[in-house]
């Protein structure tokens, strides 16, 4: 691994501080702390992924192996931005692990998982949770769905669905 980033090439997360070589780069230990503090989401759901880096904290994380580094455009999806004073998990994360998280899920009746899909911000003053980003869900079939990441403050959901994933049900 290079002792620089290079915003085109995947470099493989360190595991530990200790195996760094780039400032500032997260480590795979740092990652699975994060998803286990933040959302409860138990450290063994990741025990079969690699984490990447490619650009300044732009974190994908991979089903397999591969050799580092890559010179590739993707590879697995984006999960999680890094290198900003709060870490942002992305959409797609929340859709495929959020079903593995007990913290900071918030759930959201109809209308609001409407709204919340729609990418609108609406006042929810009834979460009594962690301010932050937080996972949107919705009862769906007997489950609850996550939809995708919000960032609550000051009493108000605001939906950070990417503009292209937002839709009206």
């Amino acid at each position: 691994m290079s002792d620089e980033n290079d915003g085109q090439r995947f470099d493989r997360l360190p595991a530990t501080d200790a195996e760094r070589t780039v400032e500032g780069r997260a480590t795979r230990e740092a990652v699975v702390d994060y998803f286990d503090e933040r959302f409860g989401i138990p450290p063994e759901t990741f025990d079969d992924y690699t984490f990447w880096e490619k650009g300044a904290g732009k974190i994908w994380i991979y089903a397999g192996e591969a050799p580092t580094p890559l010179e590739i455009e993707a590879i697995g999806m984006t999960c999680l931005r890094t290198r900003q004073e709060h870490w942002k998990p992305t959409t797609d994360f929340a859709q495929r692990f959020g079903r593995h998280a007990s913290d900071c899920v918030i759930e959201l009746d109809r209308e609001q998982a409407r709204r919340f899909a729609a990418g609108e911000d609406q006042e929810l003053d009834w979460w009594d949770g962690d301010w932050g980003y937080l996972i949107g869900a919705h009862e769906i079939g007997g489950e609850l769905e996550p939809l995708g990441i919000g960032l609550y403050v000051h009493g108000e959901l605001r939906s950070v669905v990417p503009k292209g994933r937002q839709r009206e049900l």
